[in-house]
């Protein structure tokens, strides 16, 4: 009895043996099955929180489907990387850092920016989008070409945005809309001089729309850096995962994923 106990304890002690292959790329920590050792909800699968909604970066095609987009792109390679399924929930930006918090997801995907707020709270990886906000005239407009140009010219913009606060500080006229779209087409129209907002957000248009007859006049000296965001006992996750995002720019991934979305590289 006493050596068929053995045996079975070897046994499984053979089965519960860690491996360390991955499917490509950067291999998982020695000693733990893949990606173990970076304290996951569920062992082997990244667990992603994000919108869903946001387009370009998170949603779903004609509103059905599978989840695509920039954010989701470039999460699901660096999940490859690590030799990890990807499992996402979707939530509303509101509620989507509570999920973090209570070790329901290990990761956010969903364009944050970093700053100290957020910082304080939690763990970064690596920028993976870097973008200035910009000042988007009419091509053949020539009257603005700095932040200080916006000085008793018109623009439009959101009054819940820190588009809003920039335009007014630079001496602005401000135009109140509900958003991007209504934005252009009162530029379009030739009833602003100007809207200010992210280069992204500009890129996506062009590359969706252009030629749009648009162009960016100016663009701030210091742009928003958006990264995938993780509770602070996620250090070792954090580290895999900045591995990987260095290998994916260096092999032109990131360059190449950006290109398909936005007609630019705003990886780096």
């Amino acid at each position: 009895m006493a050596r068929r106990r053995i045996l079975v304890l070897a046994v499984l002690a053979a089965l519960a043996a860690p491996l360390v292959a991955c499917s490509s790329g950067t291999a998982a920590p020695a000693g733990s099955a893949a990606g173990d050792d970076y304290g996951l909800a569920k062992a082997g699968t990244l667990t992603v929180a994000t919108e869903g909604t946001y387009r370009p970066f998170t949603y779903h095609q004609d509103g059905s489907g599978p989840l695509v987009g920039y954010d989701v792109e470039i999460i699901e390679a660096v999940a490859d990387k690590l030799g990890l399924e990807v499992a996402y929930q979707e939530t509303q930006w509101d509620a989507i850092f509570a999920g973090l918090d209570a070790g329901r997801t290990d990761v956010i995907a969903n364009q944050v920016s970093i700053n100290p707020e957020r910082e304080a709270k939690y763990l970064f990886s690596e920028p993976y989008t870097v973008s200035p906000g910009v000042i988007v005239v009419k091509e053949d407009d020539d009257s603005i070409s700095s932040f200080a140009d916006l000085a008793g010219k018109t623009t439009a913009q959101s009054l819940t945005s820190n588009w809003y606060e920039l335009a007014q500080q630079n001496g602005a006229k401000v135009e109140a809309v509900e958003g991007w779209a209504q934005a252009v087409a009162l530029l379009d129209q030739g009833r602003v001089d100007a809207t200010v907002n992210d280069n992204l957000t500009f890129l996506d248009y062009e590359k969706t729309n252009g030629p749009t007859g648009l162009k960016i006049a100016a663009e701030t000296d210091d742009p928003a850096r958006n990264a995938f965001a993780f509770a602070k006992d996620k250090t070792a996750l954090v580290t895999a995962v900045d591995s990987a995002l260095d290998e994916l720019r260096a092999d032109g991934t990131l360059a190449k994923i950006s290109e398909k979305y936005f007609g630019a590289d705003v990886s780096q």
